[in-house]
């Protein structure tokens, strides 16, 4: 990964109506690239740490300069993040897990619907900004929520699949109704790509 504004594979107006097409276009053009600027800005002074993989620079923030650890946990992990959540967002399709994830869905939450109750008392709980997270802990699959834009790779985990719920995700078309946002978010996942990232972290 480098400090570059992903393309997306869809187009801005693809998720609609579950995610709208303004939304998405500020989403990505202006909040993930403002993470990347401000990341950038923060590393100035220290041109090594831009040659650092971002995420290896999440699991080693306590190697960061003190003076720019808090700029860099926020906007490394903005970054981090905001990469992983485009990936795991297409066009609403019917798309459900299959194979080796979903073997192993059932088999550390029971179901997929079951999964589905976890991520979404995640995400309604998380006061405030944030994000709920399908991780891989070792070898078993669990649910959590972060704080801002703190990363799961920060605890040793990796992340699967995020559901990112600052108001900037979803205020224009829901505002303050995140619960309805996070139904519609259930429908535009790429479960293919959760996928590769389940075996990749294997």
């Amino acid at each position: 990964m480098t400090y570059k504004l992903p393309e997306l594979s869809y187009a801005y107006d693809a998720l609609e109506p579950d995610i709208d097409a303004k939304t998405m276009e500020i989403h990505h053009t202006k909040h993930h690239q403002a993470y990347i600027n401000n990341a950038l800005a923060a590393m100035e002074n220290h041109p090594e740490l831009k040659e650092k993989d971002p995420v290896d620079l999440l699991k080693d923030l306590n190697s960061v300069p003190e003076e720019i650890r808090t700029a860099l946990r926020n906007n490394v992990g903005g970054h981090v993040n905001h990469s992983l959540f485009w990936k795991t967002l297409a066009p609403a399709t019917g798309q459900k897990p299959e194979g080796a994830l979903l073997e192993a869905i059932n088999t550390d939450f029971g179901s997929v619907d079951a999964l589905k109750e976890k991520l979404d008392a995640a995400a309604k709980a998380r006061f405030g900004s944030g994000w709920a997270w399908l991780v891989l802990d070792g070898d078993k699959l669990d649910v959590i929520s972060t704080a801002n834009q703190d990363s799961p790779y920060m605890d040793n985990l990796v992340p699967l699949l995020g559901i990112d719920v600052w108001e900037h995700a979803y205020y224009l078309n829901y505002q303050n109704r995140r619960p309805d946002y996070i139904q519609a978010w259930f429908k535009v996942i790429n479960w293919e790509e959760v996928a590769k990232n389940f075996e990749a972290a294997k």
